[in-house]
């Protein structure tokens, strides 16, 4: 396959994705920067989801200069709902740095670019493949299916030595006069036609050159190991409402997961006696309870990790200062603050329901 069928296939390849090709918002244009941006929004997450964060995002920083320029608090209220908010620091710092070593313009060439904070090689092959065509591997959990299949590669894709072997075979077949239609034609097909459960081998353009197709197995590839088992913790979130109708928040650590990110106080279930944690909550921000109400019960699922949640509104009457990462807002004020998801989950459902 690697040689003798190499040209049929990429032909098969770029022709099919010239004409069914999505029509997405980062296909429009060649700006570096741009398609950059929409990479760092798909990783983790479905296209769907990421339109409308993406036009939104470019009409608020349409180049490297208006993002390198904006506060955190900006960039992560962009980002609100979209999680991995490591994601968007990165991307910013990355940014800086084109901004203040290269002068905004996003490096040409894998050495340089892969030196930018966040800039792993998927990401550095995409940027460099569709913004500026040049012949360069960009593997993802698409592209690995894909080629899994078309090549039968049986090795393991959860360990990250595989991916080496699927960067090789992209570097053999990729098709040097049309490299961006070609790495983003393995991407539109493990995403469109080439899926982890049944795959839609009869629309597949690139059928008759599937190994795996051939042999009657391509729903065993890839073969990949089990995630890692996730951890669940358990909290009371309390809705802490004053006598002026201010809302008590409290700012994340500028480390670890939601770094920097203003959320409703969190108070990890220690027994089944909520009171005790409401006693906690009196005393570690200086108020007087008045009133409780339950609000919602529900669970949010990180990568490894789950939160299940029991969400009060508190009625209180302030005695004294909140600790400094914490602070009273209007309603109005809230909303130029960014809020993790589960946050607003629990603030919708208190607006409809109060």
């Amino acid at each position: 396959m690697y040689y003798q069928y190499k040209k049929q296939f990429q032909h098969a390849l770029v022709e099919w994705f010239q004409k069914e090709k999505r029509d997405l918002p980062w296909r429009k244009t060649k700006d570096p920067y741009k398609i950059w941006v929409s990479e760092v929004m798909l990783q983790q997450t479905r296209v769907d989801t990421v339109i409308p964060y993406y036009n939104r995002f470019m009409k608020e920083f349409p180049t490297p200069e208006v993002l390198a320029e904006a506060p955190e608090e900006k960039l992560l209220k962009q980002w609100e709902g979209l999680g991995y908010y490591s994601r968007a620091r990165n991307l910013q710092v990355g940014v800086r740095e084109v901004v203040e070593n290269y002068g905004g313009k996003v490096p040409d060439n894998r050495p340089e670019i892969s030196k930018l904070k966040g800039v792993g090689p998927y990401t550095a092959g995409a940027v460099l493949s569709i913004a500026y065509n040049r012949a360069e591997h960009a593997v993802d959990g698409n592209v690995m299916r894909v080629l899994s299949r078309v090549l039968l590669i049986g090795e393991d894709i959860a360990l990250p030595k595989t991916k080496k072997i699927f960067e090789n075979a992209v570097m053999e077949l990729i098709d040097t006069e049309h490299p961006s239609e070609f790495n983003q034609g393995l991407m539109e097909l493990g995403a469109l036609v080439c899926t982890p459960t049944s795959p839609k081998c009869l629309l597949c353009p690139v059928r008759e050159f599937c190994t795996a197709y051939n042999e009657g197995n391509p729903e065993e590839l890839p073969v990949k190991t089990k995630k890692v088992k996730t951890k669940s913790l358990y909290y009371d979130m309390f809705v802490v409402q004053n006598e002026k109708g201010q809302f008590l928040l409290e700012k994340r650590p500028d480390k670890g997961l939601l770094a920097n990110m203003w959320q409703f106080p969190m108070i990890e279930q220690n027994s089944k006696e909520t009171h005790t944690n409401e006693s906690l909550l009196a005393t570690t921000y200086q108020v007087e309870l008045i009133n409780r109400e339950k609000l919602l019960t529900f669970k949010h699922v990180f990568s490894h990790l789950v939160w299940h949640m029991d969400s009060y509104i508190i009625g209180v009457k302030q005695k004294g200062d909140t600790p400094e990462n914490s602070a009273w807002f209007s309603i109005e004020e809230m909303k130029e603050l960014p809020m993790p998801v589960p946050m607003q989950k629990v603030w919708q459902y208190y607006k409809e329901e109060v």
